[in-house]
Formats: structure tokens, sequence, C-alpha cells
């Protein structure tokens, strides 16, 4: 449940916002932990179809990655070299582009002046710094290192971005070249056998069965077409939504693990991914535990989401990391193996990043034969498509010949 409040600040200020809590009492009690004087509070009640129109909404302000780890640095720099974090995050704020991010680090600036921890202010805004971004900058604050932190996550979100960066560019070519030849079907279905049909109605004989089904086909469009966009809207929209729901990933994310081409390249991306930010939190003084619990959270897909929560559950009883990854069989037997070595020689966070930078190059080899691989295949199918409907068009005016050499 989320509340808005209104609070007088010790120094006699007044801060508006918003938090997260089981109920409006706890809600209270976080507010008077940071030694506030809480004037207003109540509900913020929430407006379901409001939030399905802003998950799906491409135009909704954000914070790009690329203005994170730009923040990041900056913030890094400004607190080794000896600047108060309010008058770092004040500079900062003052020189940002993005409207919605200026607001973001202002009202965390505020926070953070009004007696409220750095990573506790960073938590209000899943959208710009996530769970592993709160927790690197809660151990940071706590360990006096958070320019050393803030410069880790630099480095780590720029690597998370190539990967998947990586990942979309093998995608977007097949997706592009898709959506080109349902457009040029569609186009040809609404405008061009309209046409061809007016032709062939003049003949006065039988269509063959291809152009027939064609013919059909195009009217279906024709009388159909916005309950067609329609339900195309209404499909994605919705597979999109199961996808993100528990229920769909528990489903979908698993399958598609073992999906051929596809699954390979998800799993080296998942592990690139997991070592990464594993040995990052490890790097920065995150314990072990803690770490897992948020390696797991950031994992990108529920299967290997339950194995490392599994995996945790096991070192907790007093079992060492390799093992109940290992017995998971998510991971490949060189990642358990160099993960057994790293905790044998105390290297852990060292080996963890090596594992990861192997796999980043892993995931570059498998996008390129997946690039190779799927467009000779794009090429044929959007041959077939177009080949198949200028044969059914033209078949009439085929047979019209052979009837007028006879």
């Amino acid at each position: 449940m989320f509340f808005a409040y209104k609070v007088r600040t010790a120094k006699g200020g007044a801060l508006e916002g918003s938090l997260e809590a089981n109920d409006q009492r706890a809600a209270v009690e976080k507010l008077r932990a940071q030694q506030y004087i809480v004037l207003e509070i109540k509900e913020q009640r929430s407006n379901a179809f409001t939030e399905m129109l802003n998950s799906v909404n491409p135009f909704k302000p954000k914070a790009s990655p690329k203005d994170v780890v730009i923040f990041s640095r900056q913030l890094s720099v400004m607190i080794n070299a000896g600047i108060p974090i309010v008058q770092a995050m004040s500079i900062i704020g003052d020189q940002l582009e993005n409207p919605y991010f200026k607001k973001v680090i202002t009202s965390i600036r505020e926070d953070i002046e009004g007696g409220t921890s750095i990573a506790d202010a960073l938590e209000k805004y899943p959208d710009c710094f996530d769970t592993l971004y709160v927790n690197m900058a809660r151990a940071g604050e706590l360990g006096g290192i958070l320019d050393v932190i803030l410069d880790r996550l630099s480095t780590y979100l720029e690597a998370a971005e190539n990967l998947k960066g990586k990942v979309k560019g093998a995608l977007s070519y097949p997706t592009v070249v898709v959506f080109i030849c349902l457009g040029v079907t569609i186009f040809l279905m609404v405008f061009v056998v309209p046409t061809f049909k007016e032709v062939f109605s003049s003949f006065g004989s039988e269509l063959p069965v291809p152009t027939q089904i064609v013919v059909d086909i195009s009217d279906f469009f024709i009388h159909n077409i916005l309950a067609i966009i329609a339900g195309i809207v209404i499909v994605v929209v919705g597979v999109k939504k199961f996808a993100a729901s528990e229920v769909g990933r528990k489903f979908l994310e698993p399958r598609m693990l073992k999906v051929p081409v596809i699954g390979p390249l998800l799993i080296k991306t998942a592990t690139a991914k997991f070592t990464r930010t594993f040995g990052t939190l490890v790097k920065s003084g995150v314990p072990i535990l803690s770490a897992m619990e948020t390696v797991a959270k950031t994992a990108g897909n529920w299967a290997v989401e339950e194995a490392v929560m599994t995996a945790r559950e096991a070192i907790r009883e007093g079992e060492k990391i390799a093992e109940p990854l290992a017995r998971s069989g998510i991971f490949p037997s060189m990642v358990n193996q160099m993960v057994k070595v790293g905790e044998e020689t105390g290297n852990l966070d060292v080996m963890l990043t090596k594992i990861a930078d192997f796999y980043d190059t892993e995931v570059d080899e498998a996008v390129k034969a997946m690039t190779s691989l799927i467009e000779p295949l794009v090429i044929v199918f959007l041959g077939v498509v177009v080949g198949a409907l200028v044969i059914a068009m033209y078949l009439p005016i085929f047979n019209m010949g052979s009837m007028v050499g006879g």
C-alpha cells in the first residue's frame, strides 16, 4: 500500500511525498523514525485502468539507464572530492536535461536534507533505482565507501546495458522484417487484391482455389479491419500483462530456456547477468545471503530466480555456494566449477567477474550465430508469403491464357 504524506522536518521545513507500508500506522512509524512531524497522511487509491494505461504508455516520463549511469559517476566523483552529498546532488540536479529525472533527484535531495538515509530516499523511485542499486547504496552508506560503490554501480550498469543491447540487436532485425512482411501483406489484401477481384469478376468463370482463398481473406480484412486492429492491440496488451504477472512468469520463462536457439542465448545472458551482479555485490561488501536475495530479484527469469533462492536457503543451512547452484541445473558446469575455485581461494568476486566477462563474449558469439540463422529464415518466410500471394493472383490470368491458346 502507498500513502501520501505531508510532514514538517526538524528544521521546520515542509515536505510532501509518498511511501510504501503495510498499513497507515506502519507508514506513520516510518516517518517518525526519520524525525518528521506528520501533518497529514492518507492512502493513495490506485486506479487499475490508469495503471494498465501507464504500463503500456511508451511516452510515459522516465529516466534512461544512461541518465542513471551519468548521475552515479558524477555523484561518486563529487563525494570522493569531499563535497557534501546534498550539495553534490543539488549541483547535479541543476545540470540534468531530463525533466522527470531532475524532479526525482530534487525530491531525493530534499528527503536526504530532511534526515532520510540515502538508500531509503532512492528506494522511493524503483523506476529509476532498482533493488540492486538501493542495496548497494545502503552497503556503501553503512561502510563509508559510497563513492566507491557508486563507481562500481556505474561500471555494472554500463556492462548490463551493453549485454541487453546485444540481445535486443539480435532480435530487432527479424522483428522489423516480420512487421514489414505483415504490413506488405495487409496492404496487398486491402488495396491490391480488391482491384484484381474486379478484373476476375469480368471473366465469368470460377476462380482457382488458391485465388478464391486469397479473395475471401481480403474480403474478411476489408470488412473487419477495425476489429482486427482492436484484436491485435488487445492480444499484445494481454500477452504483455500475462507475461509480467507471477503466473505468466512461472509458465513462460522456464519454457523459454528450452526453446532451440533462443534458449541457449537466454541461459548465457542470465549467467552473465547473475555472475556480474553477484560479483559486484560481493566485492562491495554485501553479505552473501543478502547478495543472493538481491541477485534473485534482479535475475529477469523466474527459473533463475527460483534456482538462486533455493541455493540461498541451502547456503543458509551451511552448504557452500557451488553445490546448490550445480544441483539447480540452470547454470553451465564451468560456472559451478569456477565458483567452487573462487570460494576455496577466497577470490569469489574476482572469479565471478571473470565468468561474467567470458559469458559476455559467449553472448556476442551466440547473437551472431542466431542472427546468421534467422536472417535467411526470415527472408525465405517473406518470399514465400509474398510469392504465394502473387501466384494466387496471377493463376486466373494463366488459366485464361491457356483457354485462349486452346
